[in-house]
C-alpha cells in the first residue's frame, strides 16, 4: 500500500512519485491550500493539496486528526524560507495528487503532540493512543535496538539462547510468586518465575557452558517507579569462568550496547568493595556522578554531651556521619527543612547541620543550633576532617548505621540532583565483595543473595566466623541504579552443606526447596556463575525516562492493574469449579 515510510523521505527523493500511509498528525488550511502532516513510526511528512486537484482537495478538506490515510504524490523541495531543520523530512514536502481515507477516527482523548496536562491513568487507559506519540514510539524502537545489540554481543561471545520454563513448581519461600492453578492436577499450583536461576544452573550441569535468555519474569510485590509485576531480564550463566571473566563479558556487552545505540563510549568500570560503598556513599549502588561523600565522625563524638551524637557514636551498631555540601550556605532555612522532611522517609529523626561562615572563628563563624553542644576541639577536628571551607554546609546523620546510610545516602543524591552537581553523564562501576549473610534480627542468618552463592573463604573459615564471610558476588551499577547482579555459584556438595548449616536449613527443608538442583549438582557440576540485568531499567536509563512504565508497551499501574483491559478481573463460577477453586472474598472493614 505504500512505497516509503513518511520519515524516510528527504531531498534524494525530489521529483519522485511515492505513496505513503499513516495518521493525520495535524491539518492546516493556509490561503486555500491544505497542509496535512502525515505520521508513521519513522516520522512526519508534510503533504500539500492544491485546489487544482479538486477531488483530492475536497477529501483533504474533510479529514481530521488521526484519520488513517493513503497519499500518492510527487516529492518536491520546500519553498525558500519554509525549510524545517528540526525534521528529518524538513527539506521536502509531498505534493498530493491522490488521497484515500482508509479509516476515520474519533476525537483523540488527549493531544498526541504533548500530554503535560494529562494524567498517567488516562494515558494508560488509552495506551494504544499514547503509543502513537513519536516520543513513545522512539523509546520502544530504541528498546528493540538494545535487545538486538544484546543478542549480537552475547552470541559473538559464544552464548546460546535457551528458553526456560514459565510454569514452575511453587516453593515454600515463594511468598511473592504468582500462582497458576492446575486443572489437570486438582488442588495443585504452578508458579510464574521470579528468575530462571535454578534452570540456568541446571543448564551448566548439562554442558551448555554459555547460556543467555531475554526472559520474562514475575514478582507479586509493591511497586515503585522502577518495578513492575512482570519485567524482562537479560539472563546469562557461564561455566569454567571466574568472577573477573564474567564481569569482563558483561562489560563488553554494555559497552557494545551504548556504542551501537547511543554512540557513547564508557571509561573504565571502577571496582568498589561493598564496605567502601557503604562507608563513602551510604549505598551499595552509589551514583559516582555526584562528588559528595559521607565521612564518619563518630570517633569525635563519643565524649560530647550531645547524646543525639554520643549515643550512636558509642553503639557498635550505630554511626555518626557528616555530608559536606560545598557552597551549601546558600541553602535557605526552608530548603533545609525540606531536606529534613525528606530524610524522615528513610527513618531519620532529624537532620543536624552547621553552616561554615568563617572557619577561622570557631565561636562565631559556625552557624548552627548544635554548635553550642560541641567543644571547640571537636569543631576544629570536624572542619579539618571534612576539609570544610567558608561557604560550605555540613549535614549530620546519627542513628543506627542502616538508618544513617539510607538517609544520608539518599540526601546525597537528592542534593546532587537539586544543585546539579553532576560531573559526568555516565558513571559505571562494579560493587564487589558483598557480605555472604545478613542479620535480620532473626534467630538465624539469611543469605544476602541466595544460598547457592559461593563464599570467598574456605569451609573452615566459613564455619568459624560466618558473619564475617564475604561472597563472590558482584553488582553492576550505572548512575546510582543497579543494572544487574550475579555471583559465582557453589558447585561442590561440601561447601553447599556448610552454607546450609550456617543458614540452619535442615535436610528435609533442603530437599523440599531445592531437591532437584542438589541432585543435579552431584553429577559432575562444573564451576559456574552468572548475572542478570534488568532490561527495563537499562532502557529507562538509556532513554532518559523517569519510570520503566515509559519503556514498556503495556505496563501495569502502581497497584499492579491494567486500566486499559481492566485486569485483573473476576472469572466465571464454572471456570473456578473446573479448577477446583473456591473464592473467599475479604470481609469489609465495616
Amino acid at each position: 500500500m505504500r512505497s516509503q515510510y513518511c520519515g524516510e523521505l528527504d531531498s534524494s527523493f525530489i521529483d519522485q512519485t511515492v505513496t505513503i500511509c499513516g495518521w493525520v498528525h495535524r491539518r492546516r488550511d493556509h490561503g486555500g491550500v491544505i497542509f496535512l502532516d502525515v505520521r508513521d513510526r519513522e516520522g512526519v511528512m508534510q503533504v500539500v493539496f492544491d485546489p487544482d486537484a479538486a477531488d483530492s482537495f475536497e477529501i483533504a478538506d474533510r479529514v481530521r486528526s488521526e484519520y488513517v490515510i493513503q497519499v500518492t504524490g510527487r516529492v518536491r523541495a520546500r519553498p525558500e524560507g519554509t525549510v524545517n531543520s528540526n525534521m528529518r523530512t524538513g527539506e521536502v514536502e509531498l505534493l498530493g495528487k491522490e488521497i484515500q481515507v482508509l479509516n476515520k477516527a474519533a476525537t483523540p482523548p488527549f493531544p498526541l503532540d504533548e500530554y503535560s496536562g494529562v494524567g498517567e491513568d488516562v494515558r494508560l487507559k488509552y495506551r494504544y493512543m499514547d503509543l502513537r506519540r513519536p516520543e513513545m514510539q522512539q523509546k520502544l524502537i530504541l528498546r528493540s535496538k538494545i535487545t538486538s545489540s544484546i543478542r549480537r554481543s552475547l552470541e559473538d561471545q559464544g552464548f546460546i539462547d535457551i528458553e526456560t520454563p514459565i510454569l514452575n513448581r511453587a516453593t515454600p519461600e515463594g511468598a511473592r510468586d504468582y500462582l497458576v492453578p492446575s486443572r489437570t492436577h486438582p488442588g495443585s499450583f504452578f508458579s510464574l518465575p521470579q528468575s530462571p536461576q535454578l534452570f540456568k544452573q541446571l543448564l551448566m550441569v548439562s554442558g551448555f557452558d554459555r547460556y543467555y535468555q531475554i526472559a520474562k519474569c514475575f514478582r507479586d510485590e509493591d511497586l515503585r517507579a522502577d518495578r513492575q509485576p512482570e519485567f524482562t531480564q537479560i539472563d546469562l550463566e557461564t561455566s569454567f569462568m571466574d568472577e573477573e571473566g564474567i564481569m569482563a563479558i558483561t562489560e563488553t556487552m554494555i559497552r557494545d550496547i551504548f556504542k551501537e545505540v547511543l554512540n557513547v563510549e564508557f571509561d573504565d568500570f571502577e571496582r568498589m568493595p561493598f564496605s567502601e560503598a557503604m562507608e563513602r556513599f551510604g549505598s551499595d549502588k552509589p551514583d559516582l556522578r555526584i562528588p559528595l561523600e559521607l565521612v564518619t565522625v563518630g570517633d569525635l563524638m563519643t565524649e560530647v554531651e550531645f547524646k543525639v551524637f554520643s549515643g550512636p557514636a558509642k553503639d557498635p551498631k550505630g554511626r555518626v556521619a557528616a555530608l559536606k555540601v560545598p557552597g551549601g550556605n546558600s541553602l535557605t532555612r526552608k530548603q533545609i527543612d525540606d531536606y529534613t522532611k525528606y530524610v524522615s522517609i528513610f527513618g531519620a529523626k532529624g537532620l543536624a547541620y552547621i553552616k561554615v561562615n568563617d572557619k577561622t572563628d570557631l565561636e562565631e563563624g559556625l552557624q548552627s543550633p548544635i554548635v553550642k553542644f560541641l567543644p571547640t576541639d571537636v569543631r576544629q577536628s570536624l572542619l579539618e576532617r571534612l576539609d570544610a571551607q567558608d561557604g560550605d554546609l555540613i549535614f549530620f546523620g546519627a542513628d543506627k548505621a542502616s538508618v544513617v546510610n539510607d538517609a544520608l545516602g539518599a540526601l546525597r543524591c537528592k542534593i546532587g540532583e537539586d544543585m546539579n552537581l553532576y560531573t559526568k553523564e555516565w558513571a559505571p562501576l562494579w560493587v564487589v565483595d558483598f557480605p555472604m549473610f545478613e542479620d535480620n534480627g532473626d534467630v538465624r542468618l539469611t543469605a544476602l543473595h541466595h544460598p547457592f552463592t559461593m563464599p570467598s573463604c574456605s569451609i573452615e573459615e566459613l564455619k568459624a566466623n560466618p558473619a564475617a564471610a564475604l561472597s563472590k558476588a558482584y553488582d553492576m551499577v550505572l548512575n546510582g541504579m543497579e543494572l544487574g547482579g550475579g555471583s559465582i555459584r557453589i558447585h561442590q556438595e561440601e561447601m553447599q552443606n556448610a552454607v546450609f548449616d550456617v543458614l540452619k536449613i535442615d535436610k528435609e527443608e533442603q530437599e523440599e526447596k531445592f531437591g532437584f538442583l542438589l541432585s543435579a549438582l552431584r553429577y559432575g557440576a562444573p564451576p559456574h556463575g552468572g548475572l542478570a540485568f534488568g532490561l527495563d531499567r537499562l532502557v529507562m536509563l538509556m532513554t532518559g525516562s523517569d519510570s520503566i512504565r515509559e519503556v514498556i508497551a503495556f505496563p501495569k499501574t502502581q497497584t499492579a492493574a491494567c486500566v486499559m483491559t481492566h485486569a485483573p478481573g473476576q472469572v466465571e463460577p464454572e471456570q473456578l469449579k473446573e479448577l477446583n477453586i473456591r473464592v473467599r472474598k475479604p470481609q469489609s472493614d465495616a
